[in-house]
């Protein structure tokens, strides 16, 4: 993914970030945004597992810019890697002020996930259709 400008590719989520979710200072805490970027990752795994996939690893989780309350946060999730049982997903998350059209790369990292059948224990999943994008 490309840190001058946000994926062409529709964001997996896309969400505007609330008093809640910030820290005295108006600053997003950085697990709040983590969570949103699992939840993307988590709807890839899912989605090409065809069923239930966990998290199992969170690798070279790097925030670059913050997140201020009122921003727009983009998740772009997009699967990189498919094993036998896992997925590994590049995930990164891109902010837009309120009211500008420019946006900053804030946080990226890769989620591993593993498919499981309804014992919680590991399943196969196909491998991708085509080249991973």
């Amino acid at each position: 993914m490309t840190e001058s400008k946000p994926p062409a590719a529709q964001p997996a989520i896309r969400v505007t970030t609330m008093p809640a979710d910030a820290n005295p200072y108006g600053d997003i805490f950085g697990g709040w945004l983590m969570s949103q970027m699992d939840m993307a990752a988590g709807l890839v795994a899912s989605r090409h597992a065809r069923g239930r996939a966990v998290t199992i690893a969170v690798e070279g989780m790097k925030f670059h810019a913050p997140v201020a309350v009122g921003d727009e946060v983009s998740v772009y999730a997009d699967l990189v890697k498919v094993g036998r049982t896992s997925m590994t997903i590049d995930v990164a998350a891109w902010r837009r002020a309120r009211h500008a059209e420019e946006s900053c790369l804030v946080t990226q990292a890769q989620f591993v996930f593993v498919a499981i059948d309804e014992h919680r224990q590991p399943r196969p999943v196909a491998p991708p259709a085509g080249p991973a994008s």
